[in-house]
């Protein structure tokens, strides 16, 4: 999050999904070893994010992200040409994921354990699967922020992880936009500052 509130920048589109900026939001954990080891990538460095970063995944049985995040055609989807998003053939999940969206698709099995199930019947609908997938194990609310405001707003969320970057977008797409004058139980539990990021996360108290 950008310290003006944006979890993505303006202009947002398929070819530049994070809008005009919002590059700058992610440049703390990319070159992480942490994080290119997930994504099939070697080398990296080690800094004060790494814990929060390998905690974030330690336990994830399953995902929950919106059409947008899955990848940004809007519409229905073109089964003669079907697109499989912005992951590519190995996508970094290796768990079953669930895409909230309006129109029906069948399930999408890529490489390496992910699969794609698209969930047109609500927050709660892909809660539950996901929770039967999941085997016991967490639940990953990945994004974008309409979704993840939706659950905030229905009080399903037990923690959340804000990983503020220290530049300002200006404009864009805001996490809190519609969520009330609370966190619905959500308090302050952890800080880390670490190089060009602070994290900042929330639990149920």
């Amino acid at each position: 999050m950008s310290l003006d509130g944006f979890v993505a920048g303006p202009n947002q589109s398929v070819e530049n999904p994070l809008g005009v900026g919002g590059m700058r939001l992610h440049e703390w954990v990319v070159p992480l070893t942490a994080w290119r080891k997930t994504h099939g990538m070697a080398g990296g460095e080690v800094n004060e994010s790494s814990a929060v970063v390998e905690e974030s995944v330690a336990n994830i049985g399953a995902t929950i992200m919106g059409r947008n995040m899955f990848g940004g055609h809007p519409g229905p989807w073109d089964e003669r040409n079907p697109w499989n998003g912005w992951w590519g053939d190995n996508p970094p999940f290796h768990h079953p994921v669930f895409v909230l969206t309006h129109h029906l698709r069948q399930p999408l099995m890529l490489n390496g354990g992910t699969s794609f199930t698209f969930v047109t019947d609500g927050i709660r609908a892909a809660l539950e699967q996901a929770r039967g997938a999941a085997a016991g194990k967490d639940i990953s609310l990945a994004g974008g922020a309409q979704v993840c405001a939706q659950y905030l707003k229905a009080g399903l969320v037990d923690e959340m992880e804000i990983n503020l970057a220290p530049t300002l977008l200006g404009s864009g797409e805001r996490l809190f936009d519609g969520v009330g004058d609370d966190l619905h139980g959500l308090k302050l539990a952890r800080t880390v500052a670490a190089p060009n990021v602070v994290h900042l996360k929330f639990a149920r108290g």
